[in-house]
């Protein structure tokens, strides 16, 4: 009798530490104030870009250097005013976006399998991890010349600066990623039937995945730099006017305000693509995690 009593109040315990143990593994969901978000994700970029307005704003009032130089930044609002009223700004900037989205798309595609085989098979590991290796280290703008030859002044070639440029970075952040996956989730997988293509999809992705979006950040910021060279070098009217070849328009005209409205375009889309699409894609991943 008194075992069975002891044992009988001994079950309150368990279940209570199970419930402890329970709400600590779970993760709560609690959505941001908005009033934190615009002090702490909004405010302090806008607050830079003022400052760098002031700080350009007195080296023209300086002198420091001549107009043609160093304009006004009014100047470059003028030409961004003029492109707007035109109807041409919206055009330029999509077809640059368009092309690089589609680009990164593609690259996507190839480096997620070529990632998961170079992790997984130790020969192809051994033959294709320095390349990849050293093919993201090859600036993209190597690449302008080689497939301006192959495939002529045309989207191909855009698409396949792109892809060698970005296909490495995402691959090596998968191989990454799946080299940090603990060795017993690859077991537990296995036990429950996930071999193969399964244990990929529902295994090794998973748990590979704060690496792996951080080679998608990488494979992005990659497809963008590489079109940006691609599009300065291999301009031509067949390809449409995109952000790159604006920029050298403006430089053949020796348009200064043309050119930093250019750099400022270019910076702006790829912070835009980062803060929409890539840094709340990481945030969900690791808060899931309970990483933040």
């Amino acid at each position: 009798m008194a075992g069975t009593e002891t044992t009988r109040a001994a079950e309150p315990d368990l279940a209570g530490l199970e419930a402890g143990l329970d709400a600590l593994d779970s993760v709560p969901e609690r959505r941001t104030p908005v009033r934190q978000v615009l002090l702490g994700k909004v405010l302090p970029p806008v607050a830079a870009g003022a400052l760098v307005l002031a700080v350009w704003k007195l080296l023209v009032l300086a002198g420091v250097t001549d107009d043609y130089k160093l304009p006004d930044p009014s100047a470059v609002w003028h030409s961004l005013r003029e492109l707007w009223l035109n109807g041409t700004l919206l055009d330029i900037v999509w077809t640059s976006v368009s092309r690089g989205l589609l680009g990164f798309l593609a690259a996507l595609a190839l480096g997620t399998p070529l990632g998961l085989l170079v992790a997984r098979v130790p020969v192809v590991r051994a033959a294709l991890g320095p390349i990849l290796s050293g093919l993201q280290s090859l600036p993209s703008v190597a690449w302008v010349p080689a497939a301006v030859i192959w495939l002529g002044i045309t989207d191909a070639a855009m698409y396949a600066v792109i892809l060698l440029g970005a296909v490495p970075s995402i691959a090596n952040g998968l191989v990454s990623g799946i080299d940090q996956v603990p060795p017993l989730y690859l077991r537990a997988g296995r036990t429950m039937g996930a071999t193969g293509a399964r244990g990929a999809r529902h295994v090794l992705l998973p748990a590979a995945l704060p690496g792996y979006i951080a080679g998608l950040k990488q494979g992005w910021a990659f497809s963008w730099r590489s079109l940006m060279a691609a599009e300065l070098i291999a301009s031509s009217p067949d390809l449409g006017l995109g952000l790159g070849q604006y920029l050298e328009n403006a430089r053949t005209d020796s348009d200064m305000p043309g050119v930093l409205l250019g750099i400022l375009l270019i910076l702006f889309v790829g912070i835009a693509i980062d803060l929409m699409v890539f840094s709340p894609l990481e945030r969900r991943v690791l808060r899931t995690r309970g990483l933040r």
